[in-house]
C-alpha cells in the first residue's frame, strides 16, 4: 500500500466551549477526509493551555505545548481565556496572542461570508450574498508591546504602536497573493489597505509599504480607506469590499463587526499565517455565560477546519486536502440550507444539532457524488 501524506495537527482545546466545539470538528474533519476518499491522513495531537492551566499549573502556554506547536504541521485551536482568570497586571489570559507571537503568525485571515438561509442583519436584498474577508496583521501595531505598557503615578498611562517593514512587506505580499487566489471563487481581485494614515506617521509608513508592494503585485487593484470611513461603509455597503487588510488593533475591531454582519462570532471562522506556521480558530472566546450548556455554535470551528485543510493543500500541494476543504464547507452550507438554526441567531438548535447537521451533509455528499 502506498504511502500517504501524514499531517500532525497540535489541538489546543482551551476554555469554557473551546473545547465543546473542538470535540465535534475533529469529527467532521475525519469525516470528510474520508468522504473525500482519503488520500491524505491527520493526526490529532492535544495539548494544554488558557486559563485553566494557568490556575491549575502558573503557566498558560506550557513550554511543552509551545514545542510540540512548533513541530505541529498546523494548529486548531478552540477558544482561551476566562474573564476572572488575569494576570498581576489585570489583563486576561491570552495564549492565542503569545502563538502569534513566537510563531511569526503575521497574517490573520478572518471571512465573513453569509451562510444559506440565515437572515441578513442589514435589510438592503445585496446583504444576502455578503462575502469579503480582513487580513489583519497580528504580530505588531498596537499589540507590539503589550506586555510593555507603562502606567506613571496613577495619573498617565502609555502603549506603543509599532510598524515594521519586515513584517508589513510578507503581509502585504501574502494580502495580494490571496486577493489573486480569491477570483477563482468570485472575488473580485481588489485590495484595500485600511489605515489612518493623515493622522499616525506609523500609519503614513504602513500605507508607503502597501504601494511599493503593490508595484510588484500590479495584477491586482488596490485601494485606500481610513479606518473610520471604512466602519462606516462596513455597515452601509459591505458588499463592495474584497480584501482588506489593516493593523493589527484596527483588524481586531473591524472583523468583529464583520461577523456581526453574518449573525455573530459563531460563524466567523479565522487563521494566523506565518511564513512557516499557521493557527486555525473560531473568532469567537470561551464564553462563560454558555459554556457547559451545549449551547454554542460549532459552524466557525468547522470553517476554521477547512481553512486548515486549504491551507496544508496549498503548502504540500495535497489535493484530497482541498476536496475534503470543499466537502466540509459545502456540508455546512447544506445543513444551514436544511433549516439548522444555532441559539446564536434565534433558534434553538445547540453544538451537537449543528453538528450532527454537517455530519449528515458530509454523508449525503458521499451518496451523490
Amino acid at each position: 500500500m502506498p504511502n500517504i501524506p501524514s499531517f500532525n495537527i497540535a489541538v489546543l482545546p482551551g476554555d469554557g466551549i473551546g473545547a465543546e466545539v473542538i470535540s465535534p470538528c475533529l469529527s467532521v474533519l475525519q469525516e470528510a477526509i474520508d468522504r473525500a476518499g482519503g488520500g491524505f491522513e491527520l493526526t490529532f495531537n492535544e495539548l494544554p493551555a488558557g486559563a485553566g492551566e494557568y490556575q491549575r499549573n502558573g503557566v498558560a502556554l506550557p513550554q511543552e505545548t509551545m514545542s510540540a506547536c512548533r513541530e505541529a504541521d498546523a494548529i486548531l485551536l478552540g477558544a482561551m481565556g476566562w474573564p476572572e482568570v488575569r494576570y498581576p497586571d489585570g489583563t486576561e489570559i491570552a495564549p492565542q496572542l503569545d502563538l502569534r507571537t513566537e510563531l511569526k503568525l503575521f497574517a490573520g485571515v478572518r471571512p465573513a461570508r453569509l451562510l444559506p438561509r440565515i437572515s441578513p442583519v442589514l435589510a438592503d436584498p445585496r446583504a444576502a450574498a455578503l462575502d469579503f474577508v480582513i487580513i489583519r496583521e497580528s504580530i505588531e501595531g498596537l499589540f507590539a508591546l503589550r506586555d510593555e505598557g507603562v502606567v506613571t503615578a496613577d495619573r498617565e498611562a502609555r502603549d506603543t504602536m509599532v510598524i515594521t517593514r519586515d513584517v508589513c512587506e510578507p503581509l502585504f505580499d501574502f494580502s495580494f497573493d490571496y486577493t489573486r487566489k480569491r477570483v477563482q471563487r468570485g472575488g473580485s481581485n481588489r485590495l484595500t489597505c485600511v489605515d489612518k494614515a493623515n493622522v499616525f506617521a506609523s500609519m503614513a509608513f504602513f500605507r508607503k509599504i502597501f504601494d511599493e508592494r503593490h508595484e510588484v503585485n500590479s495584477d491586482v487593484q488596490a485601494d485606500h480607506a481610513y479606518v473610520d470611513a471604512t466602519a462606516l461603509n462596513l455597515v452601509r455597503r459591505p458588499w463592495d469590499f474584497d480584501v482588506i487588510v489593516t493593523e493589527n488593533m484596527f483588524g481586531d475591531i473591524l472583523s468583529d463587526l464583520a461577523a456581526g454582519l453574518i449573525g455573530g462570532m459563531g460563524f466567523a471562522p479565522s487563521a494566523d499565517i506565518g511564513l512557516d506556521h499557521a493557527v486555525f480558530q473560531p473568532c469567537h472566546g470561551s464564553a462563560p455565560d454558555i459554556a457547559g450548556k451545549g449551547m454554542a455554535n460549532p459552524t466557525a470551528t468547522f470553517l476554521s477546519g477547512a481553512m486548515m485543510l486549504e491551507w496544508l493543500a496549498d503548502r504540500h500541494n495535497c489535493a484530497p486536502a482541498n476536496s475534503a476543504a470543499q466537502i466540509l464547507r459545502n456540508a455546512v452550507d447544506d445543513a444551514f440550507r436544511s433549516g439548522i438554526r444555532p441559539f446564536e441567531v434565534g433558534g434553538r438548535d445547540g453544538t451537537e444539532a449543528v453538528a450532527l447537521a454537517v455530519a449528515d451533509a458530509i454523508g449525503a455528499t458521499a451518496k451523490s457524488a
